[in-house]
């Protein structure tokens, strides 16, 4: 049995899986608000309480994708109070293998699980070229990884960044305009998740309506105030109720589109560009306007180069507990020699 966990700043996503023929099999899983406890240890406690004793015993390795940087097992969380060690971890829960990973590297890792439905092509490519990928997250924050390609093994290697925090590049005037206005409003410099990220939905919004000045009726100010804004945003711009909600999509995802073909042409994924988190399959309508595609290949001289590479939405929001446990059961059979994947497929 494998422990996965998925950390974010609002929630922890954790699951136990077993193996069936070799693939990744659900047990079962939960969340809970991050908030309310202390530490991720507690949380996992939480979690274990809820389940048979039986299966909680026999879990033989854990792994926790995490937002930031990890360095020798260890990280600080940016949106909680959290300090983390897997070494603390595994004497805190009994669990003898503990991972700590970045939660694109999480990512990275399971989209190699993913059933063929849980993806959306979004740019076909050339589906048959074979080599580096990119994965580009826009959630409430904007994470960003490079799946490398190893010829030998035949799988790609993630490797974590923080390229989501790369300068803010704005290609026309409206987009100069709103690098002006976050310049003002942020008071100095602007990264690429102050525009594409959940974050980001709501400060082209506010452009648009304070720089802009765009209408926002009477009705629409009522819901954002009293409900999730993006939610309000993200539903009023895909039905078409609402002018400015739309115009903030079209912006996102054309900034979203540019920053991906930036991605691609940075690590060459012509093996793909992944979008992950969780806005993109919550505005699928916006995103296959053309809007995204244009600006992904809107890339000057390299324009060609990027007509080869895919593009492909993730559609499961576990594809980071998947990965989460997939690595957890290779390094466990790395350092134990026994493999839970492979004994599932023994007769």
């Amino acid at each position: 049995m494998i422990l996965a966990g998925d950390v974010g700043g609002t929630k922890v996503h954790l699951a136990l899986y077993n193996f069936a023929d070799g693939r990744l099999a659900p047990v079962r899983d939960h969340k809970f608000p991050a908030g309310e406890f202390a530490s991720l240890d507690d949380v996992v406690k939480a979690f274990f309480a809820q389940q048979d004793g039986k299966e909680v015993a026999q879990v033989v390795a854990a792994c926790f994708g995490c937002p930031g940087p990890v360095r020798d097992g260890r990280l600080k969380l940016t949106n909680l109070p959290w300090e983390l060690d897997q070494r603390l971890l595994a004497k805190s829960l009994g669990i003898e293998h503990i991972f700590l990973i970045n939660d694109l590297e999480a990512n990275g890792y399971g989209i190699p699980e993913l059933a063929p439905e849980a993806v959306f092509t979004l740019y076909a490519g050339d589906p048959a070229v074979v080599g580096h990928r990119g994965l580009v997250s826009a959630g409430t924050g904007l994470g960003e990884a490079l799946l490398i390609w190893d010829p030998k093994s035949r799988q790609h290697h993630p490797l974590p960044s923080e390229g989501g925090h790369t300068d803010f590049a704005p290609r026309n005037d409206q987009e100069i305009a709103l690098l002006h206005y976050l310049q003002r409003t942020l008071n100095g410099r602007v990264s690429y998740e102050r525009v594409v990220s959940g974050i980001g939905i709501k400060n082209i919004y506010a452009f648009l309506r304070d720089d802009q000045k765009m209408e926002e009726p009477e009705w629409l100010r009522e819901r954002i105030a009293k409900e999730d804004p993006n939610a309000v945003i993200g539903q009023c711009g895909e039905d078409g109720s609402s002018p400015i909600c739309a115009e903030a999509l079209k912006m996102f995802v054309s900034s979203y589109g540019a920053e991906a073909g930036n991605v691609a042409l940075k690590v060459l994924a012509m093996g793909g560009i992944y979008l992950g988190g969780g806005i993109a399959p919550k505005i699928m309508k916006t995103m296959q306007n053309g809007e995204f595609v244009k600006a992904f290949l809107d890339k000057g001289r390299l324009s060609p180069l990027l007509h080869a590479v895919p593009v492909r939405i993730i559609l499961d929001d576990t594809c980071a507990l998947l990965g989460a446990a997939a690595y957890a059961e290779a390094r466990a059979a790395e350092l134990s020699g026994h493999s839970e994947r492979a004994a599932s497929t023994s007769s």
